[in-house]
């Protein structure tokens, strides 16, 4: 056998080799993710698809979507057992992410997000919700709002994406949703990436504002590094633009109570970008601007955020209790 052949042989069997010990090593750090951070809630069977879900509280509904690389726990940490007070509170993991499955290996729009969890939260007896959406998940809000008009009672998009923007897709995204990179890249992201970079991470999203006392350990940041959830997290994320562009004509006829909440210090989604021409826009929306606050008010400025949900629970006459 020539030289030649036997070196490729060799190197071809390396990779071979290489490849198994980085699927094991994944599948052993994905394994620990889900013994550490296991469902909160229970496992529907919403046409065909498992969608986790989670009940709380007792009251008018309220249906709380969590946004890009984060799933329900980001919720549960403190604003769902607040609302639990006096809303009867549902919070979803959406698609790809928690534990809810993939709707799809292509990336799972925001309108098919939206009627699988509108779909979810019919089968738990949720019939006139108020939507809560925070940053991606206010996308899916908004989808939900313009495309099952009669499953919603109000809207309130928190630091959310709503009217298109100029940035480009940053390198992350562009690799990970990649048709050939991705799935190569990824499968070393799960092997190798330790779980504190990603908390790490998570911290950031938080600037200019603390990360709050035992956040980081509650929120569950190991389950993003999952294959499958950093494929559907990157592919949402790289069609966001497109979706959010086709929904523009539909945004006119939306006629339900909106409250926005969006700080002023948000360098992940712009105020002047998405929440303020939202809300000149629709003449129903209210707009609350939070100075200084970043990316996460309902974490840095709960208070304001529990003040707009309860101003939309009025103007749709769902009546809080006090």
């Amino acid at each position: 056998m020539p030289l030649a052949v036997r070196i490729a042989l060799a190197c071809l069997l390396a990779l071979a080799v290489l490849w198994l010990v980085v699927q094991l090593r994944a599948r052993a750090h994905e394994a620990r993710a889900e013994a550490a951070f296991p469902p909160q809630g229970r496992i529907l069977d919403v046409n065909g698809h498992r969608v986790h879900a989670l009940s709380m509280g007792s009251g008018p509904d309220i249906v709380l979507i969590h946004g890009a690389s984060g799933n329900l726990r980001d919720m549960t940490y403190s604003l769902a057992p607040r609302l639990a007070e006096h809303y009867r509170v549902t919070v979803f993991d959406r698609p790809g992410l928690g534990h809810t499955d993939r709707i799809n290996r292509t990336g799972a729009t925001i309108r098919q997000q939206a009627e699988l969890l509108s779909d979810a939260a019919r089968q738990m007896g949720v019939e006139n919700p108020i939507v809560l959406g925070h940053s991606y998940g206010g996308a899916v809000a908004l989808a939900w709002a313009v495309h099952r008009p009669g499953h919603i009672a109000a809207l309130v998009p928190l630091a959310s994406p709503a009217k298109p923007w100029d940035s480009d897709l940053s390198l992350y995204y562009k690799v990970l949703s990649h048709r050939v990179l991705g799935p190569l890249v990824i499968p070393f992201l799960t092997a190798f990436v330790h779980d504190e970079r990603v908390e790490r991470a998570v911290a950031s999203i938080f600037q200019p504002d603390p990360v709050p006392s035992g956040y980081i350990a509650h929120i569950g940041a190991p389950l993003t590094l999952r294959r499958d959830s950093l494929r559907a997290n990157a592919l949402q994320r790289a069609s966001l633009l497109g979706q959010i562009n086709a929904l523009q004509p539909a945004l006119d006829r939306l006629d339900l109570p909106i409250e926005i909440v969006h700080g002023s210090a948000d360098t992940t989604v712009g105020l002047h970008i998405h929440a303020e021409p939202l809300a000149r826009q629709l003449g129903a929306a209210n707009l609350a601007r939070l100075p200084g606050t970043g990316h996460m008010p309902h974490h840095a400025n709960e208070d304001s955020v529990v003040a707009a949900i309860d101003r939309a629970a009025r103007r749709a006459e769902l009546h809080p209790a006090p």
